[in-house]
């Protein structure tokens, strides 16, 4: 790779990414989220409870910023934290009624999102570009990309912490 291709890679990203993260901006504020606090929401309804570790790894950021988030999403009753029965350090999180309810138009958001990021593509299908991303993610995170890069499953898996 030379400097100049160096370049349309990483230029290439950082737009994207501004753009994507402006858009889920504008579709989340009309739920009462900010970007980031959908994929919280999403990794515990296809999960269940679970610790704020596991939630930070499955999310793939740092601990410390699942504990914000989580502080913002139980004080907008979308989400309970306790401490676990198992390990007084550790708090679970799970979805509260309220957040339950969220879901249907979350998912209705992202795919939206979705559709707007892909709609002027003309020469890269869908499925191509799905498995380009997916193979980048993977090559950013060799020791496993995190959980929210899988599919989230139609129906909720069993909860990893009760």
């Amino acid at each position: 790779m030379d400097f100049e291709q160096a370049d349309v890679i990483n230029r290439a990203i950082r737009l994207i990414t501004l753009k994507h993260r402006a858009l889920a901006g504008a579709h989340l504020a009309k739920l009462g989220l900010h970007a980031g606090q959908e994929v919280l929401l999403m990794e515990l309804d296809a999960h269940g409870p679970c610790t704020q570790v596991q939630l930070a790894a499955g999310v793939g950021c740092e601990p410390p910023s699942v504990t914000l988030m989580a502080k913002k999403l139980e004080a907008a009753g979308l989400i309970a934290r306790r401490r676990s029965s198992s390990d007084n350090r550790a708090m679970v999180v799970e979805l509260t009624d309220e957040g339950r309810a969220l879901i249907p138009q979350l998912k209705e958001v992202w795919l939206r999102l979705a559709e707007e990021t892909v709609a002027g593509l003309e020469r890269t299908s869908s499925d191509r570009l799905e498995e380009a991303l997916k193979d980048l993610a993977h090559s950013l995170y060799p020791g496993g990309a995190p959980s929210s890069l899988d599919p989230i499953p139609q129906e909720r898996g069993p909860a990893r912490v009760r």
